[in-house]
């Protein structure tokens, strides 16, 4: 029995053996699992890091081109400076050697490379490659160079705004740059070295090295000699007219393509005012997309448009003007307060007349108008490719009132950014087709792929081609009053202007501050150009958008005419030029004939009779059918 029992405490001892064996070595099993399979690639990525030291090589970002192929923003090699403190033999050396050559802080530099308890620390980003040179050449244990790339903006302050800039480690932050940030920045390399416990990186290891892929390259449909043109211009309008700021767009009619597009004052994108964030974001703002405005009398060719597509009016009809015009009890005045007089639609067209566009307007009534305004995207953003577009502003039509109804017929009222004003504008003069406006020709990748490609289409049929052309000819005579082809000589420009006051905060008028404009086309016809000029708060004098935004206009056709080797619609056209009488002292009435005589037009600044003022002076020499100021 003794010898029975004995033999089953053995076989019980060795169960209890092969099951401990059994489960050690499942658990063996288990945790080879996890350690080979579930945790592998982690456990793998921990070691590499813990035997090499990578140093980034940063992406190139991508090209920024303009319609024509010329580069407007590129990237090019840069360097930054790292210090392992564990490999540093002499930190006092490297922090004198460093700190004189990339002129930093001894201090700062010296602190850095003394710190072990880091395996590397940044000494400076974007060296040159000269610096970078002289570093390699020194040869200092513990002082590692990084392939970097830096920005550079091919034209300087050229179309700062719209193509935006970086920051210091190379991320989008205005513009372009920064809305397009996925596309433009690339995918970064690593160059890795095998190190030892400390950090010491081990002689005669292999080296991996990953390369960067440069970002994918963006084309705009923004040509930049018409863009210098306007810029031009821009600075000419901001010194002459002491003006706060001024802003230029210029379309193509039949596409909508932005070919410029600008706001001054701006800055250098080569040397960015980081100092001064205010101002640097002020100066960032797209003001063509962002600012809104009381357009005045530009916004009469929607008027006009919706007038004569509505049948409320047509060419052959008469207006009164007699200065002013009362409307459920309030009195609105004509620019001109001794009045027009009796003018065709044209005629009041070509004279601004307030008094004409509040009859148009209320012709309409509050339902049509609206559905006309609401057709023509009042109160929408257009769409265009750029952030921070506003939507404008159009009241809510329950509170319309005729007196209200009355000055938005006239731009008053109602509130619009530039470019959405310029592309209804754009849509009513291209046979009624609006287009969404366009800045973005596409987006491509390193190996020629497109990414993203603009396509455009017709929005809406703002009016018929019958309304189109009969308002590109009434915009002919706006501006030729000299004779045909006389605005620009030799050119079949037409045009519209337009002065409107600006208000406070506390939303009364701003005495003394107005927006002056002008919008040209070219050729009035059936434009293929039209150019729009926007003149915020002109401080020399004259406000009036016939003497403060047109002569720009004006220029930026012209230059464009040289550019594109356009020839002349008429060679028998001349400009005729006179010298400025002198009609300070008289009558309205008597300056009136005075002026008439040379062939000058005027405009009244005041509701007086006597003439006070008059701008230009006497003996200035202007041209036949100009526009000057008197004030009275």
């Amino acid at each position: 029995m003794q010898s029975l029992f004995t033999l089953h405490s053995f076989r019980k001892r060795i169960l209890a053996l092969i099951t401990l064996v059994s489960f050690l070595f499942c658990a063996l099993v288990v945790r080879l699992f996890v350690v080979q399979i579930m945790s592998g690639r982690d456990l793998q990525l921990r070691a590499t890091d813990q035997w090499t030291r990578d140093l980034a090589i940063i992406a190139p970002r991508g090209d920024i081109y303009d319609s024509t192929g010329s580069r407007l923003a590129v990237s090019y090699t840069t360097y930054n400076v790292y210090v392992r403190a564990r490999e540093v033999e002499n930190a006092q050396q490297v922090a004198e050697y460093l700190s004189n050559l990339l002129g930093l802080s001894y201090l700062s530099v010296y602190e850095k490379t003394i710190k072990k308890n880091v395996s590397e620390v940044l000494i400076k980003l974007q060296v040159s490659p000269e610096l970078a040179e002289s570093i390699y050449q020194k040869n200092l244990p513990g002082v590692y160079l990084a392939e970097s790339v830096g920005r550079y903006y091919t034209y300087g302050n050229l179309l700062s705004q719209v193509l935006g800039f970086v920051s210091v480690d190379n991320v989008g932050q205005s513009g372009i740059e920064a809305q397009y940030e996925s596309y433009l920045k690339g995918v970064d390399g690593y160059s890795f070295t095998q190190s030892d416990l400390q950090g010491k990186e081990i002689g005669g290891t292999l080296r991996y090295y990953f390369p960067a892929t440069k970002g994918s390259d963006i084309t705009l449909t923004v040509d930049s000699k018409i863009q210098l043109i306007l810029e031009q211009a821009l600075e000419q309008a901001m010194s002459e007219q002491q003006a706060k700021s001024v802003t230029g767009i210029v379309m193509n009619v039949k596409t909508s393509r932005i070919l410029a597009i600008s706001s001054k004052p701006s800055f250098d994108l080569n040397e960015i005012p980081r100092d001064d964030l205010s101002l640097l974001f002020e100066q960032s703002r797209i003001k063509a997309i962002t600012d809104v405005y009381e357009p005045g009398s530009t916004f009469k060719i929607l008027t006009l448009a919706a007038a004569l597509e509505a049948g409320v009016v047509d060419e052959t009809h008469r207006f009164y003007c007699g200065g002013s015009r009362v409307v459920d009890g309030v009195k609105i005045k004509c620019w001109r307060s001794q009045g027009h007089g009796s003018q065709t639609l044209a005629e009041g067209l070509a004279n601004s007349c307030n008094c004409v566009f509040m009859e148009l307007a209320l012709r309409l009534g509050v339902d049509r108008f609206y559905e006309y305004m609401q057709k023509f995207g009042l109160g929408q953003k257009t769409g265009v490719e750029l952030a921070g577009e506003a939507s404008g502003i159009l009241m809510d039509k329950s509170l319309v009132k005729n007196v209200d109804l009355a000055r938005m017929g006239f731009g008053h009222a109602i509130a619009v950014t530039p470019l959405q004003l310029l592309s209804i504008v754009c849509g009513i003069l291209n046979d009624g087709s609006l287009i969404q406006p366009t800045i973005l020709e596409n987006v491509t990748d390193c190996f020629g792929n497109v990414l993203l490609e603009s396509s455009p289409s017709v929005k809406a049929q703002l009016v018929s081609e019958k309304t189109s052309q009969t308002i590109c000819g009434m915009l002919s005579l706006v501006t030729n009053k000299q004779g045909e082809c006389t605005f620009v000589e030799g050119y079949d420009v037409g045009g519209k202007t337009g002065t409107a006051q600006k208000y406070d905060e506390t939303g009364h008028i701003a005495q003394g501050k107005y927006i002056s404009s002008f919008i040209g086309t070219y050729p009035a016809t059936h434009p293929d150009y039209v150019v729009m000029i926007m003149v915020d708060e002109p401080g020399a004098g004259a406000y009036y958008g016939s003497v403060v935004a047109s002569p720009y206009g004006k220029q930026v056709l012209s230059g464009i005419f040289n550019y594109k080797n356009i020839p002349k619609d008429s060679e028998s056209a001349t400009i005729t030029e006179v010298e400025m009488p002198d009609v300070t002292g008289m009558t309205v009435s008597a300056a009136s004939i005075v002026l008439q005589k040379v062939g000058i037009y005027f405009e009244t600044d005041g509701e007086g009779d006597r003439v006070l003022r008059q701008l230009p002076p006497a003996g200035t020499t202007v041209a036949c059918g100009d526009t000057i100021i008197l004030i009275t």
